[in-house]
């Protein structure tokens, strides 16, 4: 086995069609996207190459930079509920009864596409028949707002479900990595007298931080690129409230069929996703690294 491993072209033989598969599907589609942006194009007639205008107009976009907000801003969302999701897997981790239920009940948004958590969240927000306003007049409130209507709410109340959505996915990613953690050094922890807010923060945190720093990548970039719900639920609007960086790129290229103007955006989003990476790995890297085995 040594032997054939060892052999360079069994080697290429095993990394040859990934890697095509890879330049196919990833690194040409980023060229083409490059050249698309510098021209004008409606997607079925001759292209005009028009060097860097686009960019220039993209600049002075006041609705591209409206969407870029609201995006950074679902991104900061995103990484706040982090720690909520960090706390539920701290308690799921621990010695209760019913985990085993409750991370099955966590999980229940991930068995569902987008549009039916859509559908579903368009119900509850219903300005008339929602089950939220219902139970707001329940409380007293006369006249509760109209969620996806309000320009000045219907962008926070877009965020609840998707980061409802994806909490137990990042639920499961916490509690792996914390069930993976040694019980010796739990216990060992225990007998020098920690009590469970130290084995959090002083034990279980510190050994899980690379994990951590990989869920905050995942948190931002997922967030800069977040298409689904806010399509599926409002559309970007009214009138642009809930503009995403996605969702703008979406409706200049095919509902204003410019192409080129449209690819500008997804370049530009794959920059902008490209240098926040290269940040946060740069502020969150250590030069100590917790080993445990």
């Amino acid at each position: 086995m040594n032997k054939m491993m060892s052999d360079k072209k069994v080697i290429a033989l095993y990394v040859l069609p990934p890697l095509l598969l890879i330049v196919a599907l990833v690194y040409i589609p980023i060229i083409m996207t490059g050249y698309y942006s510098l021209t004008q194009w409606d997607g079925i007639g001759q292209m005009k190459f028009i060097g860097l205008d686009n960019y220039k107009e993209l600049i002075k976009d006041e609705m591209f930079w409206k969407s870029v907000y609201h995006s950074f801003l679902l991104a900061v969302f995103s990484v706040i509920s982090l720690l909520g999701y960090l706390a539920v897997s701290l308690v799921l981790a621990g010695k209760i009864k019913g985990a085993n239920l409750l991370r099955k009940i966590y999980l229940i948004p991930m068995l569902l596409s987008s549009v039916a958590i859509g559908q579903l969240w368009l119900r509850i927000y219903h300005p008339s028949n929602g089950m939220l306003n219902h139970f707001l007049t329940f409380l007293g409130i006369e006249n509760p707002p109209n969620w996806l209507a309000d320009p000045s709410i219907v962008l926070y109340a877009v965020f609840i479900p998707i980061i409802w959505q994806y909490a137990g996915f990042y639920i499961l990613i916490y509690y792996a990595a914390l069930k993976s953690i040694p019980t010796s050094i739990i216990e060992a922890a225990i007998i020098d007298g920690a009590n469970p807010l130290q084995l959090a923060y002083k034990i279980k945190i510190p050994l899980i931080l690379g994990v951590i720093k990989v869920t905050i990548v995942l948190a931002v970039v997922g967030s800069l690129k977040y298409f689904d719900l806010i399509y599926v639920m409002t559309d970007g609007g009214p009138n642009g409230a809930s503009e995403v960086i996605a969702s703008y790129m979406y409706h200049k290229a095919f509902r204003s069929f410019n192409f080129g103007y449209g690819s500008t955006i997804a370049f530009f989003l794959l920059l902008i996703c490209v240098v926040v990476t290269w940040l946060i790995r740069k502020f969150t890297k250590s030069n100590e690294e917790v080993q445990y085995y």
